[in-house]
């Protein structure tokens, strides 16, 4: 296996001058699984294709290893790559899909046989191995590409993302199999998707992107506790996080922050309240599941305000309920049973040491 490491790389398609990835600075260590997430159109696509050789560098460096790659074809890079559209050889059964590129390599017949019988064991492919690629399942035809790539034994396995094809039960059978194949082949793994929802669950590391440019790279945990910026806030997690926007001012001595509607008013915590002006404009954000509805178990110094339910969304083992207080649509995950209706005017609360908050102007967390 190999570490992969980027310096200041950048992808300028030169037609139209268009910056697709700004400078992106990242080392994947040995054995590590990171996932590169974002809205379509952020870059991440194009950053995995530069570390495949599939798109060129303007600037910058990429190792692989040890060795600068930018100009290292791809077959000669020491990578496999897994695609999000299947891409099998129709004509070819599962085990002569999983073969070609060792024919090819001119591997011995029993050295291919041991590979293929190994992959094909690890993805649960051995009853299907002389089936045609039109004879097997959406999750199957998934798992065969996985297999094309396992059996070359690469320094690293690049993921684009693979399980956009399937449906949502085969999505996360399918996840579930990829992360058990990293434990088991201890390799390094990049993965690029655009559900949050799969970086989360896979990797050990994110790295969240938009507009070309990296915006924060961390532990799945800790970009849901620590969002650097108001983008990854929103971003990572479902339902998203809420965010209420107002003006700092001062009332009776202690820093609050107040909406325009005077639907909130909010005291400022001691760490933002000495790094800010008043009058300033700052956004707040909290989750979710750090909004109470009257009636819950709460503190003395948690905030009250008036909302209308506009939807009640239950799952079974909780529910979300979207509300409208001044001109602000907030969501709310709550577990009881004890539902409103949709019009009804209820009472909530949000716990401010949960709170999270962001410059109005910037988005940067303050």
């Amino acid at each position: 296996m190999a570490t992969v490491r980027l310096e200041r790389v950048r992808k300028i398609y030169l037609d139209g001058g268009h910056v697709a990835v700004h400078g992106v600075d990242l080392e994947v260590a040995d054995g590590e699984f990171v996932v590169l997430v974002g809205p379509s159109g952020c870059g991440k696509s194009t950053t995995l294709r530069m570390i495949a050789g599939l798109e060129s560098i303007t600037e910058g460096r990429l190792y692989i290893g040890d060795r600068l790659v930018n100009d290292v074809p791809p077959k000669d890079r020491d990578i496999a790559m897994v695609f999000q559209n299947y891409a099998l050889y129709p004509h070819m059964t599962v085990r002569e899909n999983l073969a070609f590129a060792l024919k090819l390599r001119r591997l011995s017949t029993a050295e291919i046989d041991t590979r293929v019988r190994r992959a094909a064991e690890t993805l649960g492919l051995l009853d299907v191995l002389d089936r045609k690629p039109r004879q097997l399942s959406g999750g199957q035809r998934q798992r065969v590409a996985v297999g094309r790539a396992i059996v070359r034994e690469p320094a690293v396995f690049l993921f684009d993302e693979p399980l956009s094809n399937l449906d949502a039960k085969l999505r996360v059978q399918t996840r579930r199999e990829i992360s058990k194949l990293h434990r088991d082949l201890g390799a390094t793994m990049i993965y690029v998707t655009h559900d949050q929802v799969e970086a989360m669950t896979l990797g050990d590391r994110i790295v969240v992107m938009n507009a070309g440019r990296v915006q924060q790279v961390d532990t799945p945990l800790a970009l849901y506790d620590g969002p650097a910026n108001r983008f990854v806030a929103g971003f990572i997690g479902s339902p998203a996080m809420n965010f209420v926007e107002g003006t700092v001012s001062d009332d009776h001595g202690a820093r609050t922050l107040a909406t325009s509607d005077g639907a909130f008013s909010v005291p400022l915590p001691g760490r933002v309240a000495t790094s800010i002006k008043t009058s300033a404009r700052l956004v707040l954000g909290i989750r979710p599941e750090d909004i109470e509805m009257s009636g819950a178990t709460g503190r003395d110094e948690w905030v009250s305000f008036r909302g209308r339910v506009d939807l009640v969304e239950p799952l079974g083992n909780e529910t979300f309920v979207h509300a409208t207080a001044g001109t602000h649509v907030l969501t709310v995950r709550v577990s009881s049973r004890d539902l409103p209706q949709a019009g009804e005017e209820l009472s909530l609360r949000l716990d401010p040491a949960k709170a999270h908050w962001f410059d109005a102007a910037s988005g940067n967390r303050v």
